[in-house]
């Protein structure tokens, strides 16, 4: 009888009906039907300072030794599948689909238990059972990581091979513990992880993010108010440059060389976007994939596609299964057209070496962006102040006179000034409008549906570069001390804007906004929580000034992927 066949004669056990300890279960699955399984709840593991942490492990219900699968965050260990309450307050998530028996953005044991993996979930200390003190992204934190692969690789049921797998908090974590190489793990694949807190997370470009940071932290609070929980978003306020709060967090990419499928998207700009594209691209790994997709975060991960990728990548470094893993191409990343309408292409590698780097040169007579110098000076103002509705932006259109893939890294280089106060905190957007002049939305953060091709930021005193990180596509900001401008002091800047894949049929156009405030608009419903990132603490007042053309050589350099012939 076909294992995948199902058991509709078994009862189904729902998680609240197990306890402590071990438990047979059925499991309905999403894809095949009721499955038997052992499910050992609260496995406790003694970590090197005393500390107790607990985990689950689902394995499948026969003799043998598996390759183990396993993630870790504070969400809850034990909860079940958060969708259906999410799209109350956020009625976009998509379509997911999963057992009982998945945590939130976590591996399901429905698919990878019949598939013959041993799937574990650990609560970090200080969540769900664990003991101890939350503090995310720590050094302690990874630590437990680390002991727990371990412990996890000399188990009588594991063959001694370990994979980490997960989106978000559980990618993060992922890009930590694997920079320790821990002996027993064999492959990772983090699905969306900011891997910079203080670049991609608290801060963009200097602005401090208030929307996202702050119900992160209420969500721990709310989840775990018995608990010591780090106050993240006070230590955001008393830390308001990369000084050593944010470095003991960073990450050394660089140390991880285990083989990695790496997952990213064009559409959690904000948070996971850049991070993820930095992990892949800084990792020391010889093994290792990319795929990018431009839709929704936990829908695309839950996706039947997704699924069977991520384990013909674990059957072959954790089983050891030819299956022609190695022809996959290093990097496949879908060009967006339209909502949820793309191509598929690959590459050998990111950023694409063949990309040609394209000047769009800001006309601000013409309010348009031309691929040669502009010769006239032309100085352009908008009302920065928060909440404005008159003259709060200026916009500069470039429109395609031939189909054009651009895919990748863009840079603003922009001359600025401000005659109200000291400092100037800059938005910027990329949008795509057809042939008739209308916007093109896409997906964007946490499943935005009006979303654009691109965002970049930049607060003024930070534009410092870092001129060993940087590339003359990507400027990287040092964020170590604060250039205030004097009153009418022009100065030039370079504003990172992130890796984004947009296609524009010729007639279709690129519009580059430039404001002082957020560019998209949430329309919350009352109660509803924020969808998106936020930037309520700006230091804007009055009117800025941008200057284009002669000496002010203010440009959009743009990312051309050439047809092939």
């Amino acid at each position: 009888m076909n294992k995948f066949m199902g058991r509709p004669d078994l009862k189904p056990t729902h998680p609240n009906d197990t306890k402590p300890g071990l438990n047979k279960i059925v499991v309905t699955t999403a894809h095949y039907g009721n499955q038997e399984m052992i499910m050992e709840k609260d496995v406790p593991i003694r970590m090197r300072d005393g500390i107790t942490i607990y985990v689950n492990v689902f394995r499948p219900n026969k003799p043998g030794k598996f390759p183990v699968v396993m993630s870790m965050d504070p969400y809850n260990k034990d909860g079940l599948p958060p969708y259906e309450t999410f799209r109350q307050v956020w009625p976009t998530v998509g379509t997911i689909v999963t057992s009982l028996f998945a945590p939130f953005e976590s591996p399901d044991p429905g698919f990878w238990v019949p598939n013959d993996y041993i799937l574990i979930k650990i609560a970090t200390r200080g969540s769900s059972n664990s003991e101890g003190d939350l503090y995310p992204w720590t050094k302690t934190e990874t630590e437990d990581y680390y002991e727990v692969i371990e412990w996890a690789g000399v188990q009588a049921w594991s063959d001694g091979n370990v994979g980490l797998n997960g989106v978000s908090y559980l990618a993060m974590t992922q890009w930590r513990v694997a920079a320790m190489s821990p002996p027993h793990l064999k492959a990772i694949i983090p699905w969306e992880g900011t891997s910079d807190l203080y670049r991609e997370w608290y801060f963009h470009g200097g602005i401090p993010e208030t929307a996202f940071s702050a119900d992160f932290e209420k969500l721990q609070h709310t989840r775990w108010p018995n608990n010591n929980i780090e106050e993240m978003v006070a230590a955001q306020k008393e830390h308001p440059l990369l000084d050593e709060h944010w470095e003991k967090r960073e990450v050394k990419l660089s140390d991880i060389k285990v083989p990695m499928l790496v997952c990213a998207s064009w559409s959690t700009h904000g948070l996971h976007s850049r991070g993820t594209f930095e992990g892949f691209k800084q990792a020391s790994s010889e093994e290792k994939w990319l795929v990018v997709h431009g839709r929704k975060e936990w829908e695309t991960y839950y996706l039947r596609e997704s699924l069977e990728l991520q384990k013909e990548f674990f059957d072959y470094f954790l089983k050891g299964i030819e299956n022609d893993w190695r022809e996959t191409p290093r990097v496949r990343y879908e060009v967006r057209e339209k909502f949820y309408k793309g191509h598929i292409r690959s590459a050998n590698e990111w950023p694409i070496a063949h990309t040609q780097y394209s000047e769009l040169y800001l006309n601000g007579e013409e309010a348009s962006l031309q691929q040669t110098p502009v010769q006239s000076e032309t100085k352009l103002t908008y009302n920065a102040e928060p909440g404005q509705t008159e003259n709060n932006e200026v916009k500069f259109t470039f429109t395609a006179d031939e189909d054009i893939e651009l895919t990748g890294h863009m840079k603003l280089k922009l001359w600025v000034s401000s005659e109200d106060t000291d400092d100037m905190d800059i938005f910027v957007g990329i949008k795509k409008y057809d042939k008739r002049g209308n916007e093109v939305y896409l997906p964007d953060f946490n499943h935005l549906e009006n979303g654009q091709v691109s965002n970049g930021w930049l607060r003024v005193s930070h534009r410092e570069l870092d001129t060993e990180r940087s590339t003359p596509y990507q400027p990287v900001l040092k964020h170590k001390r604060l250039l205030k401008l004097n009153k009418g002091e022009i100065v030039p800047v370079e504003i990172e804007i992130l890796p984004a894949s947009i296609f524009l049929s010729s007639g279709e156009s690129l519009v580059l906004v430039i404001k002082g405030s957020e560019i998209i608009i949430e329309d919350l419903a009352a109660g509803a929580a924020s969808r998106g990132y936020g930037h309520k603490e700006t230091v804007n007042q009055g009117m800025h000034s941008i200057y284009t053309g002669g000496k002010y050589d203010s440009f959009l350099l743009v990312p051309v992927i050439p047809t092939k012939d």
